[in-house]
């Protein structure tokens, strides 16, 4: 005969107070507590085990819901399920779940230690505050999808597309770590490859050529001329990432450990590269000159030592120098504008521009081969073909240039020949 269900009345629910247990029939229960408060308790045998799950209070719950939850409870025992491991699996489900901020900040806590560059971990969190954040930042990182990721990028595809191309390569590893961590499933909408390529123009037709103000080549002797005149550490490495044409960046973070001085070659590992590839600069004699004496003066391992110990330079640090030399040239009246400019934009010059100069030099003043001008910019090679047969880096020869534009530096102008 099978057990009555029901057994309990709305009224019989609201008046009742002695504590205990008040059977409905079915497995499910009214409790009340000796503080008098009443809960609906749902029980069942599995395996030989008693089992109780909690349905809420009677408050919030009244008795025909209580029903409507136990009979639930009821049809996943009749399909052979589990009520309470059904119940702990939700929980831990709704407990997993992210925002795509929170797997942001994760993901970048977790790969922070193993960037060397400290700033790199704050331009994550700055673009994708800045870019992402606005439309997914707060969204269920299971269900962000394509339509968001192109919300996202859109906007800036073609204005700020180097910086557009970042924010997707950030919002692709981020949704990966989420699909590693099982807070996703699915491809990643982030992709480029046969996904957004099909949706977004290519980088190289929206991306503008990236020019930063430079300073005419024949003016550059005499720019390392008063350089040279001027005193401190910051100088000293802006005149090296001159006769380098080194970035900023490759120059602030230089180690001792990369410098021979007996082959008078500086060797920078991939990870501070660019391009992600190691890179050898030759160094000219009056390079050599900068370095020996930065080495009587060494701190720590950065060749070029900041403020804070074992910390080099700041990212500005070279910029300020120049800023330094055009704001003495206006207070002394020479100028009504900057000296050091470039009189295409009339933009006061800055360090990255001088790469552009020492460019411009080889091309225009030497024999030299572009191959080697642009291995000298440790910049990529443009084509897939060239780049297979391309596998040296012609150190000898650039060695070579880089002593030909050293002396042009400092003031000798004949024609260079390879």
């Amino acid at each position: 005969m099978a057990r009555p269900i029901k057994k309990l009345s709305a009224t019989k629910v609201r008046q009742e107070k002695t504590p205990g247990y008040y059977s409905d029939g079915g497995g499910l229960y009214l409790q009340i507590s000796p503080s008098g408060s009443k809960s609906w308790i749902f029980r069942y045998a599995r395996n030989k085990k008693s089992h109780e799950i909690g349905l809420g209070a009677y408050l919030n719950v009244p008795l025909e819901a209580a029903r409507d939850k136990a009979d639930g409870m009821r049809r996943a025992l009749g399909n052979g399920d589990d009520p309470l491991a059904m119940r702990q699996s939700e929980r831990a489900k709704i407990a997993a779940k992210m925002t795509f901020t929170e797997c942001a900040t994760a993901y970048i806590d977790a790969h922070k230690p193993g960037w060397k560059n400290v700033k790199h971990a704050e331009q994550w969190t700055n673009t994708l505050t800045t870019y992402a954040a606005p439309f997914i930042g707060k969204k269920d990182v299971a269900n962000v999808d394509t339509h968001d990721v192109v919300r996202v990028l859109e906007p800036i595809w073609t204005t700020k597309n180097e910086t557009a191309s970042r924010v997707r390569g950030r919002m692709e590893k981020v949704l990966a770590w989420a699909t590693t961590r099982g807070l996703r499933s699915g491809e990643n909408p982030a992709r480029w490859k046969g996904h957004l390529d099909t949706l977004l123009a290519k980088p190289s037709a929206v991306q503008a050529d990236e020019h930063h103000p430079a300073l005419p080549y024949p003016q550059i002797s005499s720019f390392a001329a008063a350089l040279r005149s001027i005193d401190g550490i910051a100088a000293r490495a802006l005149e090296f990432a001159i006769l380098t044409a080194a970035r900023t960046q490759e120059i602030i973070g230089a180690q001792w450990s990369e410098i021979d001085m007996d082959s008078k070659l500086w060797t920078i590992p991939a990870e501070r590269m660019k391009m992600k590839q190691l890179h050898r600069v030759p160094l000219s004699a009056k390079a050599i000159v900068i370095l020996k004496a930065m080495e009587k003066t060494r701190l720590d391992d950065f060749v070029f030592p900041g403020m804070t110990k074992d910390k080099g330079l700041s990212n500005m640090s070279l910029l300020a120098v120049i800023k330094r030399m055009n704001g003495a040239a206006k207070s002394k009246g020479d100028a009504p504008a900057p000296i050091w400019f470039d009189p295409k934009t009339g933009a006061p010059v800055v360090p990255h521009g001088f790469r552009s100069t020492f460019r411009d030099w080889a091309a225009e003043c030497t024999s030299f081969p572009r191959e080697l001008a642009e291995k000298a910019l440790a910049h990529a090679v443009r084509s897939e073909v060239e780049a297979a047969y391309q596998r040296g880096d012609y150190l000898a020869k650039r060695a070579k240039l880089m002593d030909a534009w050293a002396e042009y530096c400092a003031g000798k102008r004949s024609r260079q020949a390879a």
